[in-house]
């Protein structure tokens, strides 16, 4: 199909949905088709049309689809307000603070994820103010879209005539390959210094080149990244590394130095020599290659991906070997004891307090890193030493142990998969309207059971 554009001059009308010039992709000259939509998005679309509200299709949806892939999340936007909305859809609930939107709940745990659009005036590009406003402010389509990040997730898909609707020049980005900021990047990655790290993610995701200008901007503007909550950076890094586009991602944020940033243990060590092999920056482009490989496994097994702090030990064996001689240097007794505590108290200092880890986190990755030489003295044993195998940590060190070889050696894979993961699996709750608390009149109506710990008044029962 020949993806050709339309240019099309709307003008304002009076449901205020359009107030600026627009690029209209007509029908048949886009490659999305309805059939590609979730059911699920299209009821919610179809019964805000019927309403008389306007319903679109927005962000991510919209670029995965025109890029050929599924969508992992069908977000629409609408002129409707949130009581609008929690109207028309009684199998919902409204979450938010600065600016409520509206989640709505289907089948298997399928939440839908309704928005009204908002104004520019939320993210004042031109203003002096160094903040956001704290008020809700509803606004039109080309509000909405210039006040999102990236080009190539600020298109709305209609459903009415089949037609997508650009603001900001995303559809040439997407044909380009091209990741872009809407508006001043400076000025945007001051706002949010996070969102330097979602344009090196978009490339890394699609293949696609990041803009000169916007690249220039990130490459002055990385250090702003220490000025983020650090739990807000944790959670950006977890989003990359749990993804199977995690080595691009980390080639990506190496060269425009915001990997050096994020993780500040590695900031003058990449050129250094990790083996006979590999330098740093080698050894963590194999690591990321085989953390991909794992989660495309998990992914295609339906089986959970392991801890995010088993990938972040993963991630910190070379700097512990040009540090500490990890690997290199044998240790036995109370020099291996000191070491722990070393490396223990180089993680609080450094990765724990930069990503703000609780400490049963940063005691996990310790407890992998200082085994993991222990793993490799008696890898050459037919088995296992038996005191080894009492060991608490035996396996979840194992799996550490076999990852790591398979990093050095992609032809052990089979060590990896076969092992079931030590880690129990995360327990999921459905994301349901929650339930009221029924109210109990008089005492003494009946013991308060723990689920949890199975036992009266959150006592064990013996």
């Amino acid at each position: 199909m020949t993806k050709t554009t339309e240019l099309a001059e709307l003008k304002a009308q009076n449901d205020d949905d359009i107030s600026l010039s627009c690029t209209v992709i007509a029908q048949g000259n886009h490659p999305i088709t309805p059939d590609m939509i979730d059911r699920d998005a299209l009821f919610v679309l179809e019964k805000l049309q019927k309403a008389g509200f306007s319903g679109y299709l927005v962000g991510g949806g919209v670029r995965d689809l025109y890029l050929g892939k599924r969508p992992k999340d069908f977000d629409i936007s609408t002129n409707a307000r949130p009581g609008q909305i929690r109207k028309l859809f009684r199998n919902s609930r409204t979450i938010g603070r600065r600016f409520r939107l509206v989640q709505v709940f289907f089948k298997r745990n399928k939440t839908i994820e309704v928005s009204t659009l908002r104004s520019l005036s939320e993210h004042d590009l031109d203003g002096p103010e160094p903040v956001l406003a704290p008020n809700n402010t509803f606004g039109t389509l080309d509000e909405d879209a210039q006040r999102r990040d990236l080009t190539i997730n600020s298109l709305f898909y209609e459903i009415e005539n089949h037609s997508i609707l650009d603001y900001v020049g995303g559809v040439e980005d997407l044909e380009k390959g091209l990741v872009r900021m809407v508006g001043d990047p400076e000025k945007r990655f001051t706002r949010d210094p996070v969102r330097m790290m979602r344009a090196i993610r978009h490339a890394a995701r699609n293949n696609f080149e990041v803009e000169n200008t916007t690249w220039q901007a990130i490459c002055e503007n990385r250090e702003k990244l220490t000025l983020c909550p650090p739990s807000r950076l944790r959670d950006e890094i977890f989003k990359d590394l749990y993804n199977t586009k995690a080595k691009p991602w980390f080639k990506l944020a190496v060269k425009a130095e915001i990997f050096q940033v994020l993780f500040q243990e590695y900031k003058d060590i990449l050129e250094k020599p990790f083996n006979e092999r590999n330098n740093c920056c080698q050894q963590l482009e194999a690591t990321t290659a085989n953390i991909d490989r794992m989660n495309s496994t998990a992914i295609q097994s339906g089986v959970s991906r392991q801890p995010d702090f088993f990938l972040l030990a993963l991630m910190m064996i070379p700097w512990a070997e040009i540090r500490f001689s990890l690997l290199s240097t044998q240790r036995k007794g109370r020099e291996a004891f000191q070491l722990g505590k070393e490396i223990r108290a180089a993680i609080d200092e450094g990765l724990g307090l930069n990503l703000n880890l609780r400490k049963s986190l940063r005691q996990e990755i310790t407890t992998l890193l200082i085994n993991l030489p222990l793993f490799i003295m008696h890898s050459g044993n037919t088995d296992w030493p038996k005191w080894l195998k009492k060991k608490s940590y035996f396996e979840k060190c194992l799996l550490f142990y076999n990852c790591y070889q398979e990093i050095l050696d992609p032809s052990s894979v089979e060590k990896v998969v076969e092992q079931k993961s030590p880690y129990p699996a995360p327990q999921t709750k459905p994301e349901t309207k929650p339930a009221r608390k029924r109210k109990t009149s008089g005492r003494g109506k009946g013991a308060a059971f723990s689920d949890r710990q199975g036992g009266v008044f959150g006592f064990k029962k013996e």
